[in-house]
């Protein structure tokens, strides 16, 4: 008897968890009397009133008080909402959303620009150190990658022990992300 063939996998690490990030911040913004925000890279694929786009990016207010018919995809994210006193039909690709935060208190998860994306102006991440400093602003990096590969050890140093409980934050590559509020 022969098995089954294995499901379809993304590449060697399965599908995003950019989507199911995003789902779970919304939820998590929504359960605590937040208004869920994300900032998004905009593109070729992104349709969004082109007039609120300010160096190649918008952010958008996805609470369900200001969206009619909001659907958080895997692939993309679809909602209708008000701009300028007309509706307008709103649809970004999920790896277009470069962070999704709460308004009140800037918590939430910054994402990398997708692949060939370059704005003009300070980049998402210059934006986020920019506003490291202010009080409030918690969002980290997340990657498509759940944990990273391990260095290797210096010549002379032991090797980590993979056994061992990991630091609670790990040290920042080149300072800590965050994200500028943009009213």
């Amino acid at each position: 008897m022969t098995q089954p063939p294995a499901p379809p996998l993304i590449g060697n690490n399965g599908s995003s968890t950019r989507p199911y990030l995003i789902r779970a911040l919304h939820e998590w913004c929504t359960d605590n009397g937040f208004t869920p925000y994300i900032a998004v890279f905009v593109g070729p694929q992104v349709r969004v009133p082109m007039e609120y786009v300010k160096n190649g990016e918008i952010v958008l207010n996805v609470g369900f008080e200001a969206t009619t018919a909001l659907e958080l995809g895997n692939e993309r994210i679809e909602f209708k909402a008000r701009f300028g006193g007309s509706s307008r039909e709103i649809s970004v690709p999920v790896d277009h959303v470069i962070a999704i935060y709460a308004r009140e208190n800037g918590q939430g998860m910054a994402f990398p620009v997708p692949a060939g994306g370059a704005t003009s102006g300070p980049t998402p991440a210059a934006q986020a150190q920019d506003a490291a400093d202010r009080p409030g602003m918690v969002l980290h990096l997340a990657t498509e990658r759940d944990e990273p590969a391990p260095a290797a050890a210096p010549a002379g140093k032991k090797a980590p022990d993979p056994d061992a409980e990991p630091p609670t934050d790990p040290p920042p590559a080149a300072g800590r992300p965050a994200l500028k509020r943009i009213k």
